[in-house]
């Protein structure tokens, strides 16, 4: 670890812990003086040079430029010394909720509830709606349910995309970049090493796709799947197929999203929005209760080994505590959001509750 429990940095951050890592840089929960929990992400390169660290923080400058609520903010950039040496940082908002992973998998046997499936991904498109919308505009190209955060504001529920790491402003003349990101949520063009708009609209209808049935629409068994182009040879089945629901405008949204000709898919976050946009829910009074999953499972990403954590009824207790301290209210705010991720079936008790505690309101 670059960083240690309880170190303090710059006279204002102290680290909390270690929230995960990726190939090029450590993420840590921090807690600023003045301004609360933030997001620390620390990077590993050891290289001194001015110019590297720039290329490092790039990614803080394009989103301090985006600036939307479904994006997520910057609020500090820089350098630090760590006992590895000197490394470029900066800091973003704190979601306790964590990924739509967590949450997806937090669902076990059954879907993630309809309503929410649409709201999460209309959010989505909204944020990217505003990249793509930029002169040039900037593609994401490794959106995927692991870099979408789930959380709660005074509205509820909210997403903010993250880790903008492989972002690029796109050639203005060609529209496309150089393709890298996750390779199951890819587009077939990235065999072409080029990305586009498009291609984020690709990665959007695979994450939806996946929230409604538990399934990647492809199935992809090898990376020789990929490379050879096998896993795009049969069309996805129909989602109406393991989740009754569905229904035909949902599945005309999944299926010109998932076109394997990028001129026939929604050629930007926006136009797939509008879609959305215009999708009503059935009069069905279970609709937002979510089905179960035909073969009970969560295993589409992989086994997700989940350490012994403390039970969320617990949490949610702990939080209700700690809300009696006036001071303390933005974190027992975030220890209940935590705990309804946790644990869905806590926000029907607890969601109008955790909504006033955003708005500074305790009864």
């Amino acid at each position: 670890m670059l960083l240690n429990e309880g170190e303090e940095i710059h006279g204002v951050y102290e680290v909390d812990r270690l929230l995960g890592e990726g190939a090029f840089a450590e993420v840590y929960r921090v807690k600023h003086k003045f301004l609360g929990r933030q997001a620390m992400k620390v990077f590993k390169s050891p290289s001194p040079e001015l110019k590297e660290i720039e290329r490092n923080l790039a990614e803080a400058v394009l989103l301090s430029k985006i600036g939307h609520p479904n994006i997520i903010r910057v609020f500090d950039a820089g350098i630090l010394e760590t006992d590895a040496g000197t490394r470029g940082y900066f800091t973003m908002e704190y979601v306790p909720g964590g990924t739509l992973e967590s949450l997806w998998n937090c669902y076990r046997d059954s879907f993630v509830p309809i309503l929410d499936t649409v709201d999460i991904i209309r959010q989505v498109c909204t944020g990217m709606a505003v990249a793509h919308s930029r002169r040039p505009p900037v593609i994401h190209r490794d959106i995927k349910p692991q870099n979408i955060l789930i959380g709660y504001d005074v509205e509820g529920l909210r997403v903010r995309i993250s880790d903008f790491g492989l972002a690029k402003a796109v050639n203005p003349l060609t529209l496309l970049a150089s393709a890298r990101g996750t390779p199951v949520f890819k587009p077939p063009e990235c065999l072409q090493n080029m990305d586009s708009c498009a291609g984020d609209v690709w990665s959007i209808g695979v994450t939806l796709y996946l929230l409604l049935t538990d399934r990647l629409p492809f199935r992809v068994e090898s990376r020789m799947d990929l490379s050879t182009g096998r896993c795009w040879k049969d069309k996805p089945p129909p989602a109406a197929e393991f989740n009754p629901r569905v229904d035909g405008h949902l599945e005309s949204i999944i299926s010109r999203s998932l076109k394997l000709n990028p001129n026939e898919r929604y050629s930007n976050a926006m136009e797939m929005l509008e879609d959305l946009r215009r999708w009503e829910p059935s009069k069905s009074k279970h609709l937002t209760q979510s089905t179960g999953s035909i073969d009970g499972s969560k295993s589409a990403l992989g086994s997700v080994s989940t350490p012994e954590e403390i039970n969320p009824q617990t949490m949610a207790t702990q939080a209700a505590r700690l809300a009696r301290d006036p001071s303390k209210l933005m974190e027992a705010a975030d220890l209940l959001e935590e705990a309804i991720m946790k644990e869905p079936r806590l926000r029907e008790r607890y969601e109008y509750q955790l909504k006033l505690w955003r708005r500074g309101i305790v009864v």
